[in-house]
Order: C-alpha cells, then sequence, then structure tokens
C-alpha cells in the first residue's frame, strides 16, 4: 500500500518567513486527518520547549493519523521528540560530500553515529525511520552502504531526500527501481523539492517505479521553491496513474486556501488543481465543446475537486458562450442576436484589456 506523507506542519513551516500558532496547526492537522491523510510529520520538537508542548497538544487531540517527529541525529533531538510523547521518528543524516563537508563530517562518521542514534531511538520509540538527507547528490555506493547497515540496525523505513529538487522522473525511477531491487525488504519514501519545477512530476514517478511512501505538503508549501504539493499529487495519481491514494479531493479547496491564508503565501490563479483559474474558459471554441461535455477541456471532471467549470465572458468568447452567459443571467436571447452582441463584447472586452463581467453585460445589451 502506498501513501501520502504529509509534512505541512514540519516542512511546510521551515520556508522562510512561514508561522503557524498552535491553533492553525490544530486546524491543519484536523483538515488533513479530514481529507485522509494516514501520516503527518507535526514539527521538530528540538526547535523550543514550547515547539515540543505544541506538539504535545497536536498529538493529545486524537487524530487518526500516525504522528511523526523529524530530528537531526543527535541525542539533544531525539530526547526532545521523545518529550512529546510522540511515538514515531524520523532521523536525518546528510548523506552527500557536499553536505558531509559543510558539516566537518565524514562517511565514517555518519555509519557510527548511525548505529548510536538508532539504538538510542529504538528504546523511546515504536517507529524509527532514517533520512538520506541530499540523497540525490551521493555517492551511490555510500547510499547503499547507508541504506544496508540502517536494515542490519532494524531501522523501518529511509527516506531518500532529493534536498534542493536536482532530480528529474527519469532518475527518481533509476533510483527507486534500484533501491528497491537491491533492498527488498526496506520500505523507501521520497521527498521532492521543488527548485527546478519537477517535484510533483518527480513524485509521481517515484509511486509509478513502485516507493511506498512520498512525502508532500499543502500547496507545496516549503523551503526555497517548495514541497511536492498534495493537492497535485493525489490529483495526478488518480488521474494520471489510476492510482487512488486515499485522500478526499472534494475537500481540497477548503485546506489549501486555509493553508494559503496562514501562511501568507499565496498560490498562483492557475496553479494546477486547486488554482482559482483552472476550471475557467473563455476561448469560444473550447466553451461551444465544454456546454456539451464537461470533459472536452478538463483532464478531470471540476467537481472532482471540488470546483464548477466557469466562463469568462472576454475577447475570446463566442456565441454560445455568451447567450449561455445570459441565460444564467435570466436573459434570453437567439444565437441570432446573440451574433449580434458578440462583436460589441469583443470590443469591450479589447478595451478593458480583461474579462466583462454580468453587470458589464447586462449594461452593454441594454444599450444596443
Amino acid at each position: 500500500m502506498q501513501n501520502l506523507i504529509d509534512t505541512t506542519l514540519r516542512d511546510g513551516e521551515q520556508a522562510a518567513g512561514v508561522v503557524f500558532s498552535l491553533e492553525e496547526k490544530i486546524r491543519i492537522a484536523q483538515m488533513l486527518d479530514e481529507i485522509g491523510i494516514v501520516e503527518a510529520e507535526v514539527g521538530t520538537p528540538s526547535i523550543s520547549r514550547q515547539e515540543e508542548k505544541d506538539i504535545k497538544t497536536i498529538l493529545n487531540q486524537g487524530f487518526k493519523f500516525d504522528a511523526l517527529c523529524w530530528s537531526r541525529a543527535t541525542v539533544g533531538d531525539i530526547m526532545a521528540a521523545k518529550r512529546t510523547g510522540v511515538k514515531r521518528i524520523s532521523i536525518s543524516f546528510p548523506v552527500s560530500d557536499l553536505q558531509l563537508a559543510a558539516l566537518g563530517k565524514n562517511y565514517d562518521w555518519v555509519l557510527k553515529q548511525m548505529k548510536t542514534m538508532i539504538g538510542l531511538a529504538s528504546n523511546h520509540f515504536e517507529f524509527v525511520g532514517i533520512g538520506a538527507q541530499d540523497a540525490s547528490r551521493a555517492n551511490t555506493q555510500f547510499l547503499h552502504q547507508y541504506i544496508s547497515n540502517a536494515a542490519h540496525y532494524g531501522v523501518k523505513r529511509v527516506r531518500l531526500a532529493d534536498t534542493v529538487g536536482i532530480m528529474n522522473p527519469y532518475s527518481v525511477g533509476e533510483m527507486v527501481n534500484e533501491t528497491t531491487q537491491l533492498f527488498p525488504d526496506v520500505d523507501f519514501e521520497f521527498h521532492a523539492h521543488n527548485d527546478l519545477g519537477m517535484a510533483t512530476a518527480n513524485t509521481i514517478a517515484a509511486l509509478q517505479a513502485g516507493i511506498q511512501s512520498v512525502d508532500v505538503t499543502i500547496n507545496g508549501l516549503g523551503e526555497r521553491a517548495g514541497n511536492a504539493p498534495l493537492e497535485e499529487v493525489a490529483a495526478a495519481s488518480k488521474f494520471s496513474l489510476n492510482k487512488d491514494m486515499g485522500i478526499n479531493l472534494a475537500q481540497l479547496q477548503d485546506i489549501c486556501k486555509y493553508v494559503e491564508h496562514v501562511s501568507k503565501r499565496y498560490v498562483s490563479k492557475t496553479k494546477p488543481v486547486t488554482g482559482e483559474l483552472v476550471t475557467s474558459h473563455e476561448s469560444g471554441i473550447h466553451c461551444r465543446s465544454l456546454l456539451k461535455n464537461t470533459m472536452t477541456y478538463h483532464a478531470f471532471h471540476p467537481s472532482e475537486v471540488g470546483k464548477t467549470s466557469e466562463f469568462v465572458i472576454g475577447k475570446h468568447s463566442g456565441v454560445a458562450s455568451v447567450v449561455n452567459m445570459l441565460e444564467q443571467m435570466g436573459i434570453n436571447v437567439s444565437p441570432e442576436r446573440g451574433k449580434e452582441i458578440l462583436p460589441e463584447v469583443k470590443r469591450l472586452a479589447s478595451e478593458k484589456k480583461a474579462g466583462i463581467n454580468q453587470t458589464e453585460l447586462r449594461d452593454l445589451i441594454l444599450k444596443l
């Protein structure tokens, strides 16, 4: 069973300048629970004692999803997670030469520290996973040794992180295929970043290659260009891979809007799946066909994600959409009359350099 691990409350809040209040965290967690998320990273306890308390409060709400805390490979981080009462932990280790050099560490340190930290964590948590930070730029031989050692120490899952979003769908597929074949008894998780705009595609490639879990955040919120958006991955899985990830897509609008509001990270109106305009149409050719069958110009029915197909009246409109809009306004006109109105609609829209609203359309009709 493949699943989505939401990390809005951890990696999402790591986006520069983003801070959630405790009330906002609880609401986000509640909404994640309601849409069907089965596992969620709820924070990094080592940030502060207040963060520990907040995480403990979130855990005490009794949400159905499995809660997970993230930690660095230090005793202090692991004990901070323990104090929250969380039962699952993911311990992150840098594995690329670049990351290790920046920290003044080497391969031997990673392997020795891994044994110590896993041994410590295993005494305090029901589930211990480890993360391979910057796995996408790691030496392949060392990465395989890292995974092998983790499996030997009883780690439940290994996270393969594309920390700076350098991978592409082909290279992700190769990595997942290789590691799952070499280590068939290990569960793997893929963590994408969107620096090159490929987080969703890379995450879908990982699922297609058979990885067990993938990380997502609401609206793709996260460091730099963000993470793989939950709403895009869930929708792409269903409509492109024909794989239902158990997410209630019809409820996505509410949680996406809420996270947009409380994070103050506003998404494009044309953002895939949940953007304000992604089910809007102006082209006369498109609108004429859409009036006959909504699926002619949609990858999925808008209602699947809690939206409706909408027509914008403007420069590119045709007679059918103008007549349809007028009918919705309670004004019935013939197609012949629509042909007379259309040139004026196009003229006004061109002057405005924008679509025209119902009031403007009504005023236009009264003047003709």
